[in-house]
């Protein structure tokens, strides 16, 4: 399986939500879509489920029309809509129908993937009564009744509470054994659990596209993580006049202290809180954490 996104643009009256964008996907590949809200992921993955054409570009699912492939993608919205008194079983016989597979082929089916999402038990159950993670897992599981060989996910699991988002992100790192996945997410730790590989999206555009260890390499700053007591933070404005010193993030009683040439200089400056009679409780070589670097990914720049 090849999904190729060539240069697809989308426009909303004045506002470009997607512009320029370019993208490979191939078979077995777990992609993080990630960047925050408004830049538009939904807009994107809209677009590769064929829901919303792009005004430009276009998009491609082994070499065809991503319009004449719609049988080998299943699609999960953020929200999905069921009908509330049918049954999870019912839900899925009617979905499949929608989807072309023939009764047969879906009473053979259901239960198993009933089972593969944890709601074998709940079958018989009306839809109304589910929890959000039980709608989830049930749209996962009318994603899974065709077979296909791309899922795209539009953030499922951002309106979860803690039991639900768990759920989902489990079935999620079981089901990503079996096929491509595309995840759209605003929340960084989601995407690194599961994903090998990021593309950042910022208004519309695409300013990475990496694994979270390139990621680190080419955007971490080395630093020092230094702890000290109340009555020591005269002591920052001291080191904040050393040459070496590139800058001091302070919160509480924590100095995050970023310096040239690490390695050279972290002695000197363990050296000069001696000097100062500085009460070290915590001094450590650290580095900027994804979070941090996606932040200045999207905010910052």
């Amino acid at each position: 399986m090849t999904l190729e996104i060539r240069n697809v643009k989308k426009t909303f009256k004045n506002k470009t939500a997607v512009d320029s964008f370019s993208v490979v996907l191939q078979s077995g590949d777990c992609v993080g879509l990630i960047g925050p809200n408004g830049a538009g992921k939904s807009t994107l993955i809209k677009m590769i489920a064929d829901i919303i054409n792009p005004d430009t570009g276009e998009i491609l699912l082994n070499g065809k029309k991503i319009s004449l492939m719609k049988k080998e993608i299943g699609y999960l919205p953020q929200y999905p809509n069921f009908f509330p008194w049918m049954t999870a079983k019912e839900t899925l016989m009617f979905m499949g129908k929608l989807s072309g597979l023939n009764r047969a082929v879906l009473t053979s089916t259901i239960p198993s993937i009933l089972k593969k999402v944890g709601l074998s038990e709940e079958e018989d159950s009306k839809v109304g009564t589910f929890s959000g993670g039980m709608k989830q897992l049930l749209g996962i599981a009318q994603t899974l009744l065709h077979k296909p060989s791309l899922i795209i996910m539009d953030e499922p699991v951002s309106a979860l509470d803690p039991i639900g988002r768990r759920e989902v992100l489990n079935l999620i790192q079981e089901i990503k054994q079996e096929t491509t996945i595309l995840l759209s997410t605003h929340i960084l730790g989601d995407a690194q659990e599961i994903c090998e590989r990021f593309i950042v999206i910022k208004n519309g555009l695409k300013i990475e596209d990496t694994t979270s260890t390139e990621l680190l390499q080419r955007n971490s700053e080395d630093r020092l993580n230094i702890e000290i007591t109340e009555t020591d933070h005269k002591w920052v404005g001291i080191i904040g006049e050393l040459p070496y010193v590139k800058g001091i993030e302070v919160i509480g009683n924590k100095l995050m202290v970023k310096m040239e040439n690490l390695e050279a200089n972290k002695n000197l400056l363990l050296g000069n809180a001696l000097k100062h009679n500085v009460n070290i409780l915590k001094f450590e070589v650290g580095n900027d954490t994804l979070e941090e670097i996606f932040l200045k990914l999207v905010v910052e720049k």
